[in-house]
């Protein structure tokens, strides 16, 4: 297989893992950048929990559709303007998470709180819109918010989490859920204890899980 076969099928794959672990349920999009860097695959617009090769459609870094079957998702520009602002990123999950977009509809703001969580050290932005990101001005705004992080929210919509990989964004997207469920469940037990920034950097410095969340992949893709 060539790595655009092998990034075909792991996209794929992926996707079926965020569909069936709730991820999705109808609303949301991944998109992974190919060899040739000015083009990405990405899922196509209302793309069911089992896609077949030609819903993962071929895009150019001009957000236009080279081929594939099906629309373009209506917020393709989110992972157009976030690969072409951060060269280091190869891979693009948006969703809507019902933990962690809570936080942005609250007076708690979303951090580490679980080992896990302390993947995101740098910090997590929020982006204010919450409207659609349906035009290159807003996906670019998205990646402007993004910065030099691993994840942005979406004030009342959603998330973007990011990765130099596949296997990585898709970890990255799973543990951003739980931490910020388990941030959820401490918010409603009293005040939330946040780790500190000593033990988050220490954490964080240890922590490569990307494998073991990429097993359940593997283990969803072959029911």
């Amino acid at each position: 297989m060539t790595t655009s076969d092998t990034l075909l099928a792991n996209s794929l794959k992926a996707w079926k893992f965020l569909y069936k672990r709730g991820f999705i349920e109808g609303f949301g999009h991944l998109s992974v950048r190919l060899p040739d860097p000015e083009l990405f695959l990405l899922t196509r617009h209302s793309m069911g929990p089992r896609g077949n090769p030609e819903d993962m459609l071929t895009v150019d870094m001009k957000g236009r559709k080279v081929a594939g079957k099906g629309e373009l998702p209506g917020e393709y520009p989110i992972h157009l303007e976030i690969l072409r602002a951060r060269p280091d990123v190869n891979c693009v999950v948006h969703y809507h998470g019902m933990y962690s977009t809570s936080f942005t509809t609250s007076e708690h703001t979303l951090k580490p709180i679980h080992l896990m969580g302390t993947l995101f050290h740098s910090g997590i932005p929020v982006y204010p819109d919450p409207r659609l990101v349906h035009d290159v001005q807003r996906g670019a705004e998205v990646a402007r918010v993004l910065g030099p992080h691993r994840a942005v929210l979406l004030r009342a919509h959603g998330a973007a989490i990011t990765g130099a990989n596949l296997e990585e964004t898709v970890g990255g997207t799973f543990l951003f859920e739980q931490n910020a469920q388990r941030a959820c469940i401490s918010a409603g037990l009293g005040k939330p204890v946040w780790l500190d920034e000593q033990t988050i950097a220490a954490c964080a410095a240890e922590l490569y899980p990307y494998r073991r969340v990429w097993a359940m992949v593997e283990s969803d893709a072959e029911e």
